[in-house]
């Protein structure tokens, strides 16, 4: 530039063509020689092209007659006697000539794309017209522009005295040289990375840096440019300074992110192939893209795909911040359609089209649609994105396909929604029981509705879906649940994974395991499928776990553990609704209630439930815990009402198993308290008549109320063996309950010691078990501070004092003779002789010193008997 102006103040005539990116500093060059050349006393004329002046003829030549106002531009017309626009030009190029006599003329043109078409052939005939004078002719325009008059550019070349410069964008070197940076320098890395050495957006990076306090020289890189900022502004103005085309270009091609390639933003904008051509070119020369010469669409490249992206994020930022809400709908949309066409990932397809649908818009999901929702929801729930695959089956269900494959797309949002939001899930399932009813659901929709059924407790209904898995039209929808051997519930929990299709299967199954002669065995099952799920990130899977593992626990007797456990189940909910937090609830109750809590139990017991929440499994299992709890606050008359509602719910529903829940023992124990014997005989006696009174903890509960109202002479045999069936199911609450009676059986017997001693077990046993109340029922004046035997130092308890041990064998003899088992009961529970028993009771005596049963201490620790191999 240097040479062209000293040329011209040497009489010389110069052309020269500037061509940058957008941002690239050719209006900065312009500048500099407009400033330049008046310093030297040069005559300068000045002009900005603007595009909302392109359409305006002469707009350009009038700003620069105007900038000095030197002479005045004549004005062609088609009138008569008007000047033609041949002889306007003659008169223009002949002003420009006179003046250059007194000083030489330079006549800048910058944004030369935007000029009009009148103004540039002015400029092109005074290039023509001027080789002789002192002018010199500067043009700048953008790399890539599309031309308004296509033949200036190439009469300017044809000019012997043209030049062209392109001006680069500066390299990672140039940029530490600007900065005054190490080349090797991470921040000067840094910001050649960001800024692709761009100087617009090199400057506003730089800015944006310094504007932040002490970030540059706290931080050890760069912070990166924030929305908004002064770099994100400068991208904004790269974009829009980029024209039309390459604006949308951009705000296709940051539309469509990693998906996107040169063919997709060209098909996604409806450009031409030549102007998609040259607007990505633009782009890329100013630095904001790359990789777009690697595109291929109709014309675009013959080179294989690539994909376009932004060199930064803050530029993919500011790109879609130049879509408005409606463009935006409509991108999302055919940007969906677009990679549908190329059968690009389904996960971008249907982001796409719930971009849509979250701007305002309501795409429309035709079946093709609705198969790549379905598609991408599955690929999201492998990746454990549950939330978001319910997202996409929602919008699938509002597309345009046929109601079967709607009702199909509602049954897996259900099974879906299941794995967050039981609650929610629940509420979807009143459509699709009506659709069932109706038989317009096929098996492969009814199986997984059933199981979601069965989940939330209503197995009336799941059986009436599934009238083959009941049996006999007169059975009750919970034998399956009930009756199903311990051996095929843990096969099935061996060999299946959990999933959709198997969490109320093994649900069931733990449930069965509650519900047999072994219920110990929930226990580890259920806490690894806890786990599972928790591994799984499905909360509503967790709480479904979690609330059985709490049952197990409470069923074995750990109070503390259930009420973890069943806390845990509720705060995994992301609401309380339904019927489902009925069962941990429940559970808290009576474990609040067994540990003596019972001001925390009334905070749940006292809450009002829905008739309608009752209907299923969980409202009868709730309405036992607050019944319990109110027995236990002495309030027995609305005990009764609990237990009663409780066992009519289930006896409409035709699920009344004891088994599941012996509400008529609960009843009957109410009863008692009101003085009504004979009534809870009745009910004791009808529940010993049920099938379910052979199981371990329904023959345990059953006995005990009927040796409390029956035949007082045979109470403390009824008793005992209401012990060893309650011992056998491994309930240490409801076992420690039975001795206490038996204990106070004996008493009355006459059999003093015995008694006593039978009562000091249930007391130590209900303390091991954390049972308060039960503890301050049986011995209301012991102290409940100590701490419990298997906590105590060796030193306080006679079986570990100094001198002779209790071999372990010895130990588990006398810990079941301290409960008052019998020498037999006691062999056919450890599996040995009635002799060794005996035998081991001698040793026991001598090595403790005593003399009967009655004396044995009720600190040794009680060990799990062995099981047969």
């Amino acid at each position: 530039m240097e040479t062209a102006l000293a040329d011209c103040f040497a009489g010389q005539s110069r052309i020269v063509l500037i061509e940058a990116g957008t941002g690239c500093g050719k209006s900065a060059l312009v500048d500099l020689v407009a400033e330049r050349a008046a310093a030297s006393g040069a005559l300068v004329l000045y002009a900005v092209g603007e595009p909302e002046e392109q359409q305006v003829p002469l707009g350009v030549l009038r700003q620069l007659v105007n900038s000095e106002q030197v002479f005045a531009l004549p004005r062609p017309s088609e009138g008569p006697g008007a000047p033609s626009r041949v002889e306007a030009m003659q008169a223009f190029c002949a002003e420009l000539r006179e003046l250059s006599l007194d000083c030489p003329v330079v006549l800048c043109v910058d944004d030369v794309q935007y000029a009009d078409r009148e103004s540039l052939q002015y400029v092109r005939y005074l290039a023509r017209h001027a080789r002789s004078a002192p002018v010199l002719v500067v043009v700048a325009g953008a790399v890539h522009a599309p031309a308004q008059d296509p033949a200036f550019t190439t009469e300017l070349m044809r000019q012997p005295h043209f030049r062209r410069m392109r001006l680069e964008r500066l390299t990672a070197a140039e940029v530490a040289r600007v900065r005054g940076l190490p080349e090797e320098s991470a921040d000067a890395a840094e910001l050649y990375g960001i800024s692709a050495g761009n100087p617009l957006l090199l400057r506003a990076l730089v800015e944006e840096v310094a504007g932040r306090e002490g970030s540059a020289s706290a931080a050890s890189s760069l912070p990166s440019p924030e929305p908004g900022g002064p770099f994100a502004q400068a991208v904004a103005t790269c974009l829009r300074r980029s024209g039309p085309d390459g604006l949308a270009l951009a705000r296709a091609a940051a539309l469509l992110g990693e998906q996107a390639t040169a063919a997709r933003v060209t098909r996604l904008t409806g450009l031409g192939a030549a102007a998609a051509r040259r607007g990505l070119a633009a782009l890329e020369a100013s630095g904001l893209l790359e990789g777009s010469a690697d595109g291929r669409s109709e014309g675009v490249s013959d080179r294989p795909a690539q994909g376009l992206r932004f060199r930064h994020p803050a530029a993919r930022a500011a790109a879609l911040e130049e879509c408005g809400p409606q463009l935006r709908t409509a991108l999302h949309r055919d940007a969906a359609r677009v990679l549908g066409e190329d059968r690009g990932p389904v996960l971008a397809v249907a982001g796409h089209l719930l971009a849509a649908r979250a701007e305002g818009g309501a795409p429309d999901c035709g079946p093709a649609e609705v198969a790549v929702l379905r598609d991408a929801a599955e690929e999201l729930l492998v990746r454990g994105d549950a939330r978001e695959a319910a997202r996409l089956l929602e919008l699938a269900a509002q597309g345009r396909d046929d109601e079967h494959v709607r009702r199909g797309v509602l049954v897996r949002l259900a099974q879906v929604t299941a794995r967050f939001d039981p609650a929610a899930a629940e509420r979807r399932l009143g459509e699709l029981l009506e659709a069932a009813r109706a038989g317009l659901l096929d098996a492969e929709q009814v199986q997984p509705l059933a199981g979601l059924l069965l989940a939330q407790g209503q197995v009336t209904e799941a059986a009436a879906l599934l009238p083959d898995a009941v049996g006999e039209p007169a059975a009750s929808p919970l034998d399956t649940l009930v009756d199903t051997p311990a051996a095929v519930s843990e096969r099935l929990l061996h060999s299946a994974r959990l999933t959709d299709a198997t969490v109320a299967p093994l649900a069931q199954a733990v449930r069965s395991l509650l519900c047999s002669e072994h219920p110990e065995r929930a226990v580890p099952w259920s806490r690894n499928l806890l786990e599972e799920a928790r591994r799984c990130q499905a909360p509503g899977w967790s709480a479904v776990f979690a609330a059985l593992h709490a049952e197990a626990l409470l069923r074995m007797g750990d109070p503390r553990g259930a009420y973890a456990h069943a806390t845990a189940a509720l705060e995994a909910l992301p609401e309380r609704g339904g019927s489902f937090p009925c069962g941990p609830a429940a559970v808290l109750i009576r474990a609040c209630t067994v540990m003596g809590r019972f001001t925390e139990a009334s905070r749940f017991a006292d809450r009002q439930v829905p008739k309608g929440v009752l209907a299923g499994l969980h409202g009868p299992v709730f309405l036992r815990a607050r019944g319990l709890y109110r027995l236990a606050v002495n309030q027995p008359h609305a005990a009764l009402a609990d237990f009663l509602e409780a066992g009519r719910i289930m006896e409409d529903g035709r699920v009344d198993r004891p088994a599941f829940l012996p509400w008529r023992t609960d009843a009957a124990e109410a009863l008692l308290r009101l003085g009504e014997g004979a009534r809870a005989e009745q009910l004791a006696l009808r529940q010993l008549a049920m099938a379910d009174a052979q199981r371990p903890y329904v023959r345990g509960v059953s006995l005990r109320i009927k040796a409390l109202t029956g035949d007082p002479k045979r109470r403390s045999a009824v008793l005992g063996q209401a012990v060893e069936a309650l011992h056998r199911c491994g309930d240490r609450v409801e076992t420690a309950r039975a001795m206490a009676e038996l204990g106070r059986a004996l008493q009355a017997e006459g059999s003093a010691a015995k008694g006593s001693a039978m009562v000091r077990s249930a007391w130590n046993l209900a303390k091991e078990a954390e049972a308060t109340a039960l503890c301050r029922e049986i011995l209301p004046d012991a102290p409940l501070a100590a701490a419990p035997a298997r906590d105590r130092a060796p030193a306080e308890t006679p079986a570990t004092a100094a001198g002779p041990k209790l071999s372990s064998s010895e130990q588990r003899v006398a810990t079941l003779a301290a409960q008052g088992l019998t020498n037999r009961e006691i062999s056919a529970k450890l599996y040995l002789t009635v002799s060794t028993v005996e035998q081991h009771l001698t040793r026991v005596y001598r090595k403790l010193q005593i003399t009967s049963r009655g004396d044995l201490p009720m600190g040794l620790e009680p060990l799990p008997a062995p099981t047969r191999v």
